[in-house]
């Protein structure tokens, strides 16, 4: 089980519970739909039915009581030297293992994460993407069941209304039921089916969506550099057989650690690692600083106070938003057009207390572009420390334009 305290605590989620509510409506629609014969198929398919359902039961809670498998608070190299291949997390107050990554949902470094998932309310990771990938395989096919009994049973219950019987004994309430759990499932289908089609492929290249979107950035770092920059080589794909093995393969989950993978010939440990510090210091070069000049309240829809197209064109992310104060500094990493994400500058750990204390939520997030301007060149011109034009000048002409002036 996981390290997390409130395990059953995650069930009482919108997530879990908007999932659970449609499993039921769906069940409890093609339980009434059912064949009325008791022929051997007839009970065999409801068998087959209540069987999907039961392991997708299974693994859907395996995967929320498991977890991802946390990385322990103040985690440490086993070598000191190792660190400076690493990333420090301020939140656990510890170092990032390879191939984890902070959630800012579950608060805590994730190993092998892939994402955070809100139907289960955790993490996909290193020891629940198994049971997450066994619980879209049955979850789709008991769907794709209900599907066919929705169909068939609506289709022959209004055709032979039709033939043999009145229309206005129809019973339209029982029909259009019978449509909307229809549409349910089949949806539920589609989406199932794109998701393990993601799964599939992460897991066969070994990588996961946050490494993919790692992988794509060196590529893109690579064709955009001035200087000639070694190819990079993603460590962790070891061939797809293996790969698979690496997530279905009770063994390996059951002797591995999480943080330690075997690689590729010519990689280490800390060949992503070292491409992710790299990303991290040209994203710090290319920060801009921005000073908020209006009060920003930290709303997602902040219509009353910046206006309709700034509520119209949020961002599609779910970072949070952040409050401002005027005169305060911002390190921007994100632009669009009307929003900007970002870092609030805090001086010092004294500021630091005593704005936590004082001003709640987040630090780091969006916020309205109109809200804050670029001062990023007049922060350069005032830490290189150039002196103005006035100061050059010599005291000899100030005080001859001095004595200018009054005699003007």
């Amino acid at each position: 089980m996981t390290d997390d305290q409130n395990e059953l605590g995650r069930f009482f989620h919108w997530g879990p519970i908007s999932l659970l509510s449609v499993s039921l409506t769906v069940i409890g629609t093609s339980w009434a739909w059912w064949p009325k014969n008791t022929s051997f198929a007839t009970r065999a398919h409801f068998g087959l039915f209540w069987l999907l359902n039961l392991l997708a039961v299974y693994n859907y809670v395996m995967a929320v009581m498991v977890g991802p498998g946390f990385l322990p608070r103040n985690w440490q190299p086993l070598h000191h030297r190792e660190a400076k291949f690493l990333q420090f997390c301020k939140r656990c107050d510890g170092f990032k293992a390879p191939r984890s990554h902070h959630c800012r949902q579950c608060d805590r470094c994730v190993k092998k994460m892939d994402h955070h998932c809100p139907w289960i309310n955790h993490c996909v990771g290193w020891a629940n993407q198994a049971y997450f990938v066994y619980f879209l395989v049955f979850y789709m096919l008991s769907n794709l069941h209900a599907s066919v009994v929705l169909s068939l049973g609506g289709f022959h219950y209004f055709s032979d209304t039709l033939l043999y019987g009145d229309i206005r004994r129809i019973k339209w309430s029982a029909l259009l039921i019978c449509v909307f759990s229809l549409g349910l499932s089949v949806g539920i289908v589609l989406c199932m089916l794109k998701l393990i089609c993601i799964q599939i492929v992460c897991i066969v290249k070994n990588r996961t969506s946050i490494e993919q979107w790692i992988v794509e950035k060196a590529s893109c770092r690579r064709a955009r550099s001035k200087r000639q920059l070694k190819p990079f080589v993603y460590p962790y794909n070891i061939g797809w057989y293996s790969n698979l093995g690496q997530v279905f393969n009770i063994e390996s989950q059951t002797s591995g650690n999480g943080i330690e993978w075997p690689v590729r010939k010519g990689c280490d440990q800390f060949t992503l690692t070292r491409e992710q510090l790299a990303q991290k210091a040209e994203k710090r070069q290319r920060t801009r600083t921005f000073k908020c000049t209006r009060h920003v309240t930290g709303h997602w829809l902040p219509i009353l106070s910046q206006g309709l197209m700034v509520s119209i064109c949020v961002p599609c992310a779910d970072d949070p938003r952040i409050r401002l104060e005027p005169n305060d500094l911002i390190r921007v990493t994100r632009i669009r057009n009307y929003w900007l994400f970002g870092e609030r500058v805090l001086s010092e750990a004294s500021d630091q207390d005593q704005s936590k204390k004082l001003r709640k939520g987040p630090i780091r997030g969006w916020f309205p572009r109109r809200c804050a301007i670029d001062v990023t060149e007049s922060m350069k011109t005032a830490d290189s420390g150039e002196p103005d034009s006035n100061e050059n000048a010599p005291k000899k002409k100030c005080v001859g334009k001095k004595k200018q002036l009054k005699l003007n």
